[in-house]
């Protein structure tokens, strides 16, 4: 029986995950748990990076007592980066990808490089958060800091730095940047050029599962630990958790969902042309030279805000609490676009949505459960939309959705996904990322041979339950609806 540790982390915690493999079967168990809460400081939203490590210090500690630990592998989320200097210290705490230093940037990337130009070089779906535009802004508001930078690695490879003393940029996170050739482990010498980023910032590209060596010899000793391997799994987590969608068909869709809804299929080589540009989807890298094609959607982050919100107000309600109320209350009141800028940023989310209501001429939700059935609703005609464009795209069919993450506990949404978009939902695992972060460390071992080994593996380890569609002549209806509210603004 052989053990490793997965490193999980996402926008709102992280986690500790000791896997096992034995008999072909892998487990997972969580060992520690930490949050992840952005620091706002003189106006910028910072991620805490050292107090994170110190928690995966933390994690490490625990893992002690598990017996001996083979290797350990780190995911994150993507485009959020450090710069370290010449002496290889990091200059300032990465800045949050909701931070507001890249919005409206778009209008000033134009005129330096049209944005048709720059979506058929790195196949990259045009968001502001992008890794791209937040070093453009650098370049234009805080060119001292790019300066005195000397290496950019984002967050998973800045972890393994922190861990192994070694800076290179693993292939699935160098991939959310728009900054890499789609489909190529190259950075692109043209965007860097147009956009005034300094190459040499930028680090070598490794293949996902590429073993860095072990920890550095001073956390060994600061931790009692035995030497384990570090190695740089996928380091984007949706491309983690693609490892462990349990498909057997070649071409299916996956939905990974939490904070952030990204859906897509999996390709052999980049889909870029007008369609998907219009579109706006993405090409992201993958394990064995995959392509996701893909779509990053607004996800739980409706519900969590909103519920941290009424925290504030004095009600605090667990999920299954929401998911209750928003099952009795009353179905197609009202719908949002769920990607609206308007949603994106902290706070009173649930006013939000009653004016958006409002002003669409729609019934206005009042209770919580009504607003979160809204959200529900809305995020299951959106993966409706993101599905037929896929179509559009690839000119094929699909039998069956693939729903991984967190968002799968919600029994309610992956019900109202199969019927929304008229498929049967295949959902789990859970903890697809964990999973996957863990069976890269296995295959990279070569204990594990292949992808296709891989979901196998998984699809005997893990809990997969299946939700068939229904009601499909009121769902129509409703869809009708929701696309007249997005796309004229009202009813």
């Amino acid at each position: 029986m052989k053990k490793v540790i997965a490193f999980d982390l996402g926008a709102s915690s992280g986690r500790a995950m000791v896997g096992e493999l034995n008999n072909n079967s892998i487990s997972i168990r969580e060992i520690h748990r930490f949050l992840n809460e952005p620091v706002l400081v003189s106006g910028t939203l910072y991620w805490d990076v050292l107090r994170l490590f110190h928690e995966m210090k933390k994690g490490l500690l625990k893992a002690g007592s598990e017996g001996d630990i083979t290797s350990l592998g780190v995911d994150t989320w993507g485009v959020d980066f450090g710069l370290l200097n010449a002496e290889g210290k990091l200059l300032e705490n990465p800045v949050h990808y909701r931070d507001t230093r890249t919005k409206g940037i778009l209008k000033a990337v134009q005129e330096k490089m049209g944005l048709e130009d720059l979506y058929r070089i790195t196949g990259n779906q045009l968001m502001e958060i992008n890794t791209a535009f937040q070093l453009f802004s650098l370049a234009v508001f805080r060119k001292d800091v790019l300066d005195r930078a000397k290496t950019l690695l984002l967050m998973p490879d800045l972890f393994n730095y922190f861990f192994t003393g070694k800076s290179y940029g693993e292939y699935s996170i160098a991939s959310t940047t728009q900054l890499l050739e789609a489909g190529e482990s190259k950075w692109s010498g043209e965007v860097l050029q147009a956009l005034e980023i300094p190459g040499e910032l930028l680090p070598e590209i490794i293949p996902s599962g590429t073993v860095l060596g072990p920890i550095l010899e001073e956390i060994r000793e600061e931790l009692n630990l035995m030497p384990i391997n570090v190695v740089a799994v996928a380091g984007h987590d949706t491309q983690s958790a693609l490892v462990a969608v349990p498909a057997e068909e070649k071409d299916f869709i996956f939905i990974s969902c939490g904070t952030w809804s990204l859906m897509g299929t999996e390709l052999d080589s980049p889909l870029i042309n007008e369609k998907s540009a219009g579109y706006n989807f993405t090409n992201e890298g993958g394990y064995g030279g995959k392509v996701s094609f893909l779509k990053n959607l607004t996800g739980l982050w409706l519900i969590q805000e909103s519920r941290r919100w009424w925290e504030k107000e004095g009600s605090s309600y667990s999920f299954s609490q929401l998911e209750q109320m928003a099952e009795e209350a009353e179905p197609f009141l009202c719908f949002i676009d769920t990607d609206k800028e308007e949603f994106a940023l902290p706070g009173n989310l649930p006013e939000r949505i009653r004016n958006y209501c409002r002003d669409s001429g729609q019934r206005v939700p009042v209770t919580p459960g009504e607003i979160v059935r809204c959200i529900d609703e809305s995020l299951a005609f959106k993966y409706r939309t993101v599905l037929e464009e896929i179509g559009d795209c690839t000119g094929l069919s699909y039998e069956r959705l693939y729903m991984v993450g967190g968002g799968i506990n919600s029994a309610l949404l992956c019900r109202m996904t199969a019927c929304a978009c008229g498929k049967e939902v295949m959902a789990g695992p859970v903890e697809a990322t964990v999973y996957g972060n863990v069976a890269l460390q296995f295959a990279a071992a070569g204990d594990i041979d292949g992808l296709p080994a891989l979901r196998s593996i998984i699809r005997q380890s893990a809990d997969i339950a299946v939700y068939s569609l229904k009601e499909q002549n009121e769902w129509q209806e409703a869809y009708n609806r929701y696309k007249a509210v997005l796309s004229n603004g009202t009813v």
